[in-house]
């Protein structure tokens, strides 16, 4: 007998702490239930800055002026760091010099759902840049990032070379913001159900268990457009 599926999609930036945090979050519940449930997951683009310029600014000097100030920076940073510790995640604000425009990262990241690898290249993305400190505005340091998670160097080049992908991004951002996604990140649970922030582990697996009851309760149907009857 197969399991449920339960489709997951998850907007994001990878620039967004909270979204990484989310990451772990979601992932614990999903391992904890995928003896009951097969999970397909699909990340999807959202720029916290489309307006950032490409070369990216000084992260520290932007963040205090978002936070409304260095001691305000200092303490935000800091709390953050120690709930994604928590979740078994080093991030490091001090090494990182650089708060990039993330929309050629996104563009990789989509092109890397076409490979099959989206999620291990959403990951070596947020590692980067909130672990390991990389300049994400640059080039050379987006390729790197992508080629160790396995996408080809030839072809993240001739992309970044180029405007693949980039209308495909602009429109999704478009459109997700026309249903209402604000803020990050979102989830969005069988293409129905959200649930909006880094919610804990908990809450996603009892949405999980909620929604499959859903499942279950719809019962087999005659489908017209595949003819399964």
């Amino acid at each position: 007998m197969s399991k449920p599926k339960i489709k997951v999609d998850i907007v994001s930036d990878v620039v967004c702490p909270w979204c990484y945090i989310g990451k772990r979050r979601i992932e614990r519940a999903m391992n904890a239930l995928n003896s009951k449930y097969d999970f397909e997951v699909e990340y999807h683009p959202f720029e916290l800055n489309p307006q950032m310029p490409a070369e990216g600014m000084n992260q520290k000097a932007y963040l205090s002026a978002k936070f409304g100030g260095e001691d305000r920076y200092n303490q935000i940073t800091a709390q953050t760091t120690a709930t994604a510790a928590r979740e078994g995640l080093a991030f490091d604000f001090s090494i990182q010099q650089v708060s990039p425009n993330t929309r050629n990262a996104h563009r990789i990241i989509q092109y890397a759902k076409q490979q099959g690898i989206q999620p291990a290249v959403k990951e070596a993305f947020m590692r980067a840049y909130f672990e390991q400190g990389v300049d994400l505005s640059k080039s050379e340091n987006l390729v790197s990032v992508a080629v160790s998670a396995g996408l080809s160097q030839d072809a993240v080049e001739q992309l970044l070379a180029s405007d693949q992908g980039l209308a495909e991004v602009i429109h999704a951002e478009r459109e997700l913001q026309k249903i209402g996604i604000s803020g990050v990140p979102f989830y969005i649970i069988n293409n129905k159900y959200g649930v909006s922030g880094a919610q804990p582990s908990e809450t996603f697996m009892q949405a999980f268990e909620d929604i499959s009851k859903e499942i279950s309760a719809t019962g087999e149907t005659c489908d017209t457009e595949t003819r399964d009857c």
